[in-house]
């Protein structure tokens, strides 16, 4: 089934920025209750494997009252505390509006709510995935500046219709990225963070591969909508990812790259450093299919 929450343009009650009422109190207690079961199940397993930085924002998530939450009420919790606001819009949107957001310090959550029976895997980007998963990780200074660095890059990339490339390093990283903690690997993605089993896979699974962050590579490799990643980026710290964003010409590399072939998923490539740290213990006999 495709997704059905993509717009070439603002529907109506939307604003030319994409934005709109969240209109909260429209939201059933069948959508509060799978709110409640997604956040309960997920919260508990992931203390295993997410990164200090998620687990420690998450509590801003936890002092909301049950169920969806109410965006007035997260925004007078997150921004005292990040700088960041969250601003409804209906689903996907085009990546100019979505790179002045982000460069601004918004955050755009889809407003709208899996249905119970995908209650395990959304066939598209819902709003538990957009705050459950990235949310809390706004309150991390060195990823947040990040992510304006990259709303910034992203305008200038659009200018140089370079929007692809750049959207392959929001995949790797916001949506599925690792980071090195204590020596031990943890995950910190949002793509990840709203899906257990591709954690669980992700940190302690033998075949996929985890190479350290290189910008150009990753903006040269392809991934997968619709199963587990076979590649995933490492980095030291989200200091380190900042400096890279900030240090890179993002411009250079996309002439470098323009010609060069796409790597597929799976795919090695010279120059490739394997993380060959620590891992996660693995999780109990039937944990990965929670």
């Amino acid at each position: 089934m495709a997704a059905t929450h993509i717009f070439d343009a603002p529907p109506e009650g939307v604003a030319a920025d994409w934005t709109m009422p969240q209109n909260w109190a429209a939201f059933t207690p069948e959508q509060h209750e799978t709110w409640r079961t997604l956040f309960d199940r997920q919260a508990v397993a992931l203390d295993r494997y997410a990164c200090r930085s998620f687990l420690e924002g998450l509590e801003i998530l936890r002092r909301l009252k049950p169920g969806v939450p109410d965006f007035a009420e997260l925004n007078a919790l997150l921004k005292p505390a990040s700088g960041w606001e969250v601003v409804a819009v209906p689903g996907w949107i085009p990546n100019e509006p979505f790179f002045e957001h982000l460069a601004n310090r918004r955050f755009p959550a889809a407003n709208f709510l899996r249905p119970p029976e995908q209650i395990a895997y959304s066939e598209e980007p819902d709003m538990f995935h957009d705050i459950f998963g990235h949310v809390p990780m706004l309150t991390d200074p060195a990823f947040s500046d990040f992510l304006v660095a990259y709303g910034q890059a992203g305008l200038r990339a659009e200018q140089l219709g370079a929007s692809d490339f750049l959207g392959r390093l929001w995949l790797y990283t916001v949506e599925f990225g690792l980071v090195v903690e204590d020596g031990e690997l943890r995950a910190f993605g949002g793509g990840l963070m709203s899906s257990l089993a591709e954690t669980v896979s992700a940190l302690t699974a033998p075949e996929p591969k985890r190479i350290w962050l290189d910008i150009e590579r990753v903006m040269r490799t392809g991934y997968h909508f619709d199963r587990l990643q076979q590649t995933y980026f490492v980095v030291a710290g989200f200091g380190e990812l900042l400096r890279a964003t900030e240090e890179t010409d993002f411009a250079s590399v996309y002439r470098k790259i323009a010609d060069a072939p796409a790597l597929e998923p799976g795919d090695a490539c010279p120059g490739d450093v394997a993380y060959e740290g620590r891992l996660p213990a693995g999780p109990a006999d039937g944990e990965a299919a929670r």
